[in-house]
Order: structure tokens, then C-alpha cells, then sequence
């Protein structure tokens, strides 16, 4: 009888030692489900990091390059008057003036106490910058002159837009000079970027021909290539945003920013929990920035189709 309760005590510790090995083995080589979520989390962090490492290495690049083309362009424009005036071949200069407000997107960073850390939020917000171009007599020489200081990416958007109009109004500017200016409100910090090309090469052409008079009501975003097509640019909602607090009626956007991805929030059951996940959702940026944002859009491909709408 002791023996056969001995057996019986040995069986059910033997299985109770069983069960807890088993819950302890569970608990420490399997994961739970937030750990998984987080080691994904910090997986897709990790290769963001990489992936922005990599940009910046090719952004620094480009800034190079086009560094060395400007420099480059501007002794070939010095070269072209030297020889022009040298055989008085040289177009006498031309003199001319316009102006327009054109929107950026500038990165606002605010800092935010959470107990003993400080989190950085970064956020991104639209703004107009005053642009302006004036042509006179010189050496065909292209300057910009800027407040806050934009980055070298502008300038090339700047000798660009100059070759554009000079090709659409067919008038010689290697005996003119182009002086850009751009100036930004006190709290947008530098701004760098192709996006205001459309908008340089429609002051240009306007400062050129006095028959293209601009229309303060409109305004535009794209960049621009050296066939006078226009491009996509980012920050479309945000600039969409400043061009109507800016009192404008219609905002020109590139065709090429039709499509508009914006993200709603969805929430799922997974085991006891619940998760909210932001899903994609493509949708018509001329319908969306109408309804959300209240001001009129217009695609545009071109320079010309642009002009369309200052005449």
C-alpha cells in the first residue's frame, strides 16, 4: 500500500515537473507576439537607416557633380560674351522684371519633454517664398541671391529655367544678366530643391515678353528639364495648404503628381490584442487637395501648358 502511494506521488511529480518544463521551455524560446512585433519593428528601422545612409552618400555626390557643371556652364557663358564681344556679334541686353510668390515645404523640427528624454518631432510644412527675376544689360551671367541661402540644387534649377526662356522667347541673353531673388518667411529654415523651375522659367519668360502677364491669383509647383517639360515634386498637400492660406484661387500641379498616396487607419484582431495599422490608399491628388484642402488644381506637363493660363 505505502509503495503503491509512493508510485502514485512519484507519477504526479513526475508529471507537474513535466508541465513546468514544458511552460518554462515555451515561455523562453518562444517569443511573445509584442517581442515579434518589436524585433520586426527594430528589423525594418535598421534597414531604413541603411537605405537613408545610402541617399545621403548619393546625395552628396550630386551636389558635387552639379557643383562642377555650374562652374563649368558659367566659364562657358563667360567664353560665349568674350568671343561675341570680340567680333561685335554681341545681342544688346535686355532689360525686365517679374515677380510671383511660389510654395516650398520646409522641415519643422519642435523638441517635446517626456519625463528625463527630449523627442525630437519632425514635421513637414508648406510656406510661400517671394521669387523674383530682373534682366538687364551684362555678360550672361545667371545670379540668385537668397534669404535664408538655398543649396546648389536651386542654382542649377536656375541656369535651366534661363535656357528654357531664352529657347521659348527666342531672344539672345548672352548679353543680359539674370539675378534671381528668393526670399522666405523668418521661421522657414534653408531651402534646396528643384521644385521652383516651372515657376523661375514663367518669371523669366515674363520678364522677357511683356505679353505674358502673370496673374497674382495663380501659382505653380514642378521642376523643369531642358525641353520645357515639367516634373513631379513632393509635398504636394503642404504646398497646397500655403497656396491657399496665401489667398491664391488656383494651384498648377505636374500631371506627374496625379496620383496622391494617403493612409488611413485600420484595426485587426490578433489573438487578444488589437492592432491599428495604417494602410495605403491611392487616390487623385486634384480631387483630394479640392475636397480637403479648398482651392482649385490644374495638371500641367509643359511650360507651354502653363502659359496657357497667364494669357
Amino acid at each position: 500500500m505505502v509503495d503503491d502511494m509512493k508510485s502514485k506521488s512519484l507519477v504526479f511529480l513526475l508529471i507537474i515537473s513535466l508541465v513546468a518544463n514544458a511552460y518554462f521551455v515555451l515561455l523562453e524560446e518562444q517569443p511573445s507576439f509584442e517581442e515579434e512585433q518589436v524585433q520586426e519593428m527594430q528589423a525594418r528601422i535598421n534597414t531604413l537607416e541603411k537605405e537613408n545612409e545610402n541617399y545621403k552618400t548619393r546625395i552628396n555626390q550630386d551636389n558635387k557633380s552639379l557643383q562642377s557643371y555650374a562652374s563649368q556652364l558659367e566659364s562657358y557663358r563667360k567664353r560665349v560674351f568674350e568671343l561675341e564681344s570680340n567680333s561685335q556679334m554681341c545681342p544688346a541686353g535686355i532689360e525686365g522684371f517679374a515677380t510671383l510668390q511660389g510654395p516650398a515645404v520646409f522641415q519643422k523640427i519642435e523638441l517635446e519633454r517626456s519625463g528625463p528624454f527630449v523627442v525630437e518631432n519632425v514635421s513637414e510644412q508648406g510656406a510661400l517664398l517671394n521669387l523674383s527675376v530682373e534682366i538687364r544689360p551684362g555678360k550672361g551671367r545667371i545670379l540668385v541671391q537668397t534669404t535664408p541661402l538655398m543649396g546648389v540644387i536651386f542654382q542649377d534649377a536656375a541656369n535651366t529655367a534661363a535656357f528654357v526662356a531664352e529657347n521659348k522667347t527666342e531672344k539672345q541673353l548672352s548679353g543680359s544678366d539674370i539675378i534671381f531673388s528668393i526670399s522666405a518667411p523668418d521661421e522657414a529654415p534653408g531651402v534646396d530643391g528643384p521644385s521652383a523651375g516651372a515657376l523661375m522659367t514663367l518669371l523669366t519668360i515674363s520678364a522677357i515678353d511683356n505679353s505674358v502677364r502673370l496673374n497674382d491669383s495663380i501659382t505653380l509647383t514642378g521642376t523643369i528639364d531642358n525641353e520645357g517639360n515639367i516634373g513631379p515634386i513632393g509635398g504636394v498637400v503642404e504646398k497646397a495648404q500655403a497656396v491657399k492660406a496665401g489667398g491664391k484661387t488656383l494651384f498648377l500641379v505636374p500631371e506627374a503628381n496625379s496620383e496622391l498616396v494617403t493612409y488611413k487607419y485600420v484595426e485587426r484582431k490578433v489573438g487578444g490584442f488589437t492592432l491599428i495599422e495604417r494602410k495605403p490608399e491611392v487616390v487623385d491628388t486634384e480631387k483630394y487637395i479640392e475636397k480637403n484642402v479648398g482651392i482649385d488644381v490644374e495638371y500641367v506637363n509643359t511650360i507651354d501648358d502653363v502659359l496657357r493660363y497667364e494669357k
